[in-house]
């Protein structure tokens, strides 16, 4: 019984310094964590932004075959906020139109409209109408994704082409344009 003891009291000395050792690791990452907590704790927290109230506007953009002006105002149309057509961005007038001038356009209305604290809008989109197209030009579709890649919420998009209920003559005399 003697040798059964001596290994049975080898076993429990070796199991009581595998706990020291690990009670000493425990301490040891006890410590780690206060530490860490405590510099977390002095770490300033990033304050978060007051939300402003969100500003809107309406975008009113009206595109026919030979230009596209983008007119921003604020909710009740009364005051201009930022305008901007497609003869100003580009040197031919052939391309006023374009959707290219149409998005330069746009941008300039986003880079104003922006520095005024505008969150959001809603976009009015309007052709001729009345005798001439009901369809807007080729820049209108531009405009609407400049605007939108701008960074602003977006609400409603509009169609406020006039069309009349019962027209007025159109132009050309009895027997139409002769060409």
């Amino acid at each position: 019984m003697s040798e059964i003891e001596a290994q049975v009291e080898a076993v429990v000395e070796k199991t009581e310094a595998v706990v020291e050792k690990t009670e000493a690791v425990v301490e040891k990452t006890e410590a780690v964590v206060e530490k860490t907590e405590a510099v977390v704790e002095t770490k300033k927290q990033p304050e978060t932004k007051k939300e402003d109230p969100e500003k809107w506007g309406i975008a009113h953009i009206f595109s026919s075959y030979n230009n596209t002006i983008i007119h921003m105002t604020d909710l009740t149309g009364g005051e201009t906020v930022a305008i901007s057509s497609g003869g100003i961005h580009v040197t031919a007038d052939r391309y006023e139109s374009s959707p290219f001038a149409a998005m330069k356009a746009a941008n300039a209305v986003v880079e104003a409209t922006r520095t005024k604290g505008f969150t959001g809008f809603h976009i009015r989109v309007r052709a001729v109408g009345g005798v001439g197209s009901r369809v807007p030009g080729p820049g209108a579709q531009a405009a609407i994704r400049a605007l939108a890649r701008g960074g602003f919420k977006i609400g409603r998009i509009d169609d406020v082409t006039p069309i009349p209920h019962d027209t007025t003559r159109k132009k050309g005399g009895k027997r139409g344009r002769r060409v």
